[in-house]
């Protein structure tokens, strides 16, 4: 008999994150095969333990005390006007999910029979990765396939000052204790917004300094108007058009930026600084050249159709991969790749052939897929557009908040080339027209659908009855 190697894996993984778990755990569920995860730092990847679920989190905790201020409104006569925030709390109130969400990952692992391997991996040939322990013990394994999960970063930009402040990334502003007196949020993207708003209901004074000239530059300009308009009200400065020249002082104490804005000088002062102006792939000092894997021009792993790299039996997925920065897309890669390695795979399982969803979580949410509207326009297409205010989904009108509005593209065969809701619960809207989307359905499919009264998604009947006539 045959011992086995205890270093050698059919599936080697390296990232513990969305996509490459669950290429794991499937595989060794389905076929037995021997497999490996390594992990540096966050069971699970980044989703659960400092990113997605986390921050939505505090999320939830920011508006549940704005809420608590509405009550007035709904007939609460001892409503507050003053709420005192324990910050210690909202923290561990993130803690506690975050560790049940680790103990249900390393449940799964042992349900699976997948070996998790903790240390920093290093690809040392074609199919070796070194693995470093945090005692410094050196471990190699190889593995007949291996997928690369290793994920993104937030980048912090270079500018004078800037790294030696210590701003905080999503990660640190995540396990504050004490609540910022005034954030200074560098980015006026998805991550930024959502802390922005949240920040603020919290209590802290926030301003946003976005180098573009507006916000959410890939989004149509009404839907960016009108989301800008919610965040002001809530006391959120925002400054467009910015340049940032340098930065002096620390963040969690004092801190000063000076720069122009719309080509006005200015100097603003404030107690902490979050960097939320992009992300970076983790595909530097892993050894990728040690095993033949080619990066792009921006040093995310190249891959083909089925996310397989340069170099054979070696797959990359996720934000390294240069995959859409959102858990759901992950997942799609863990289908795409899964389907290969069970040797069944799918000719619609494509990274090129996918629909990229998302929904900002801001109150109220924004929502999209597919084309926005100034995309169709450059691109010549004939729509019809149907739009109606956020107040036509009655639902709305019992929860108090009617706050923005619903837009869908149709084409002249009828299908439908886009959505896009700012809206309470808007993110909820998606999966129906998604499916409707995906399977090729007319918006009459959806108009004519009977959905259940009061609901918000009932809101998309009477938006797809609104599509103009021929």
């Amino acid at each position: 008999m045959s011992s086995i190697d205890p270093n050698h894996f059919d599936l080697l993984v390296l990232g513990s994150g969305e996509a490459g778990k669950y290429v794991a755990w499937t595989l060794a569920s389905q076929t037995g095969k021997r497999c490996a995860v390594i992990e540096r730092r966050w069971l699970g990847g980044s989703c659960p333990n400092i990113a997605c679920l986390p921050s939505k989190n505090v999320v939830h905790t920011a508006n549940v005390i704005y809420e608590a201020f509405q009550g007035q409104s709904y007939g609460i006569l001892n409503s507050p006007d003053k709420v005192d925030v324990s910050m210690s709390v909202v923290r561990e109130r993130k803690r506690e999910m975050v560790t049940g969400l680790v103990d249900l990952h390393a449940g799964k692992f042992k349900e699976f029979g997948v070996e998790l391997v903790w240390g920093q991996g290093t690809f040392v040939g074609k199919k070796s990765i070194e693995v470093v322990g945090k005692d410094g013990e050196k471990r190699v394994l190889t593995g007949d396939k291996i997928v690369i999960s290793t994920g993104s970063r937030a980048r912090i930009d270079d500018i004078p000052g800037l790294k030696s402040a210590n701003p905080l990334t999503h990660i640190e502003i995540l396990e504050l204790d004490v609540l910022p007196s005034h954030l200074i949020i560098l980015g006026g993207g998805y991550i930024g917004l959502e802390f922005a708003q949240a920040m603020r209901r919290l209590g802290a004074e926030v301003t946003v300094l976005e180098r573009n000239t507006r916000l959410l530059k890939k989004e149509d300009k009404d839907i960016v108007a009108a989301l800008q308009d919610v965040l002001e009200n809530d006391g959120v400065k925002i400054f467009t058009s910015t340049t940032i020249t340098n930065v002096t002082g620390q963040s969690g104490t004092t801190v000063t930026l000076t720069g122009t804005s719309s080509n006005s000088a200015f100097t603003i002062t404030g107690s902490h600084i979050l960097c939320a102006t992009g992300r970076l792939p983790n595909t530097t000092d892993i050894g990728l050249e040690e095993a033949g894997i080619t990066l792009t021009s921006q040093n995310y792993i190249s891959t083909d159709e089925n996310l397989e790299t340069s170099s054979p039996d070696i797959y990359a997925v996720g934000d390294c991969a240069g995959s859409p920065n959102f858990t759901h897309i992950a997942y799609d890669d863990f289908r795409i790749v899964s389907s290969i390695l069970l040797g069944h795979p799918q000719p619609h399982l494509r990274k090129s052939n996918r629909q990229v969803p998302f929904t900002l979580y801001t109150t109220p949410e924004l929502a999209h897929v597919g084309l926005r509207e100034y995309e169709a326009v450059s691109q010549g297409l004939n729509f019809r557009l149907a739009k109606v205010p956020m107040a036509a989904f009655l639902k709305t009108r019992t929860l108090g908040n009617t706050t923005g509005f619903a837009k869908a593209l149709v084409a002249d065969d009828d299908s439908i080339l886009g959505f896009t809701a700012l809206g309470l619960g808007a993110g909820e809207l998606l999966p129906v027209v998604q499916l409707a989307m995906k399977k090729g359905l007319s918006y009459e499919d959806v108009r004519d659908l009977v959905i259940t009264h009061p609901t918000l998604s009932e809101g998309l009947v009477g938006l797809f009855s609104s599509v103009p006539a021929k």
